[in-house]
């Protein structure tokens, strides 16, 4: 009978530590930015083959923002895809979404070869937390969870705190959608990219802006896909294309639990605005830029309920994924096609020389 307990106990232990393995980390649930910053350093360690963390600059407060690096490591220069998340203090959804992301994509590269295709050919730049000041202040108390802005000390005559990062970019900066009240939500800062986490983006994707083939910037709330761009006075040249692939994106999100997301400018389906990194990434040549605006229509708004996060995170990644595959298809697809294209004209010119030289 002893030895019948000692099994028992020995087996239950065994099934208790497998489960709480697979859910050491729970990504149906908001987390505080230390436990964010363990969960990189984790999901390193755990695909030390395709992920490494990148530093690429600093808070107004001195933190180091830093990224995920997911791909094969080919030796040579690839294209990618970016990703950024917080960047906005309170929509809490938008780092559980990238968390969220980034668990899927190495799930599936482990077992669909189209998403180990895409591994090999791209390298997705996730920023879990852009405005990662922010973020922890929200964190601090019920007073502070609706915080928006960076931390950064306002103007010399300005008792406020914060500017705007989504206004703080340098495409038609200043001109629309802003407050110029430094204590205003929407206050674009003083000057363009004046912000050490705008100019963090700015210098990292800028740097390297012809490997970008999409660029996601992840927002609630509103359940919309924005195309460039947010400024009224400008169309896009690609904007058919942008509608095409969003609406696509807007499908397959619905498909998942049937939620309806608009697709549009932002001046056509909510207001214009300027400064936007959407809008600097698209100005600056990445052929695709999107922002998402998840979950919800205003209910709960910025306090998204965390049995919302999975449903949330679902349908979003089947939206973006769409978006990736036809970026990553277009890119590669189209350059095989080219290849051909040219060896046939080649083999065609050979064999005209060849029949004149007869």
């Amino acid at each position: 009978m002893l030895n019948s307990v000692v099994l028992s106990l020995a087996v239950l232990l065994s099934a208790m530590g497998a489960d709480t393995v697979e859910r050491a980390y729970d990504y149906y649930r908001y987390h505080p930015m230390h436990e964010i910053s363990d969960w990189m350093e984790q999901t390193v360690k755990e695909n030390p083959d395709v992920v490494n963390i990148v530093q690429y600059g600093q808070t107004y407060e001195k933190r180091v923002i830093s990224l995920l690096k997911i791909g094969v490591n080919t030796g040579e220069k690839k294209k990618a895809i970016w990703m950024d998340c917080g960047i906005h203090a309170r929509e809490w959804i938008a780092p559980a979404f990238c968390q969220y992301f980034v668990s899927q994509i190495l799930q599936a590269y482990k077992t669909d070869p189209k998403m180990a295709d895409m591994m090999k050919n791209m390298d997705f730049y996730v920023t879990p937390v852009l405005n990662i000041d922010g973020y922890i202040f929200t964190w601090a108390n019920e007073s502070t969870r609706l915080w928006r802005k960076n931390r950064s000390p306002g103007p010399a005559d300005c008792g406020c705190f914060g500017t705007d990062l989504n206004r703080n970019f340098d495409a038609n900066w200043g001109t629309s959608g802003i407050s110029a009240n430094c204590c205003g939500i929407t206050y674009p800062g003083s000057q363009p990219v004046s912000e050490p986490e705008a100019a963090a983006v700015t210098y990292f994707v800028g740097s390297r802006i012809d490997q970008f083939l999409c660029f996601f910037t992840i927002h609630s709330y509103g359940q919309m896909l924005l195309v460039p761009y947010d400024h009224g006075n400008f169309t896009d040249p690609n904007y058919n294309e942008l509608m095409e692939v969003g609406l696509a994106a807007a499908e397959a999100i619905k498909k998942v639990h049937g939620k309806h997301y608009k697709v549009g400018t932002s001046p056509d389906i909510l207001y214009s605005h300027s400064g936007s990194s959407k809008d600097w990434a698209r100005f600056s040549g990445i052929p695709l830029s999107f922002t998402f605006e998840l979950r919800d229509n205003g209910t709960f708004a910025f306090e998204l309920p965390e049995d919302q996060i999975q449903p949330t995170c679902e349908e979003a990644y089947s939206g973006a994924l769409h978006i990736i595959t036809y970026a990553h298809d277009k890119a590669f697809n189209g350059a095989v096609a080219a290849a051909v294209a040219n060896l046939c004209a080649v083999l065609l010119a050979v064999a005209v020389t060849g029949t004149n030289q007869m």
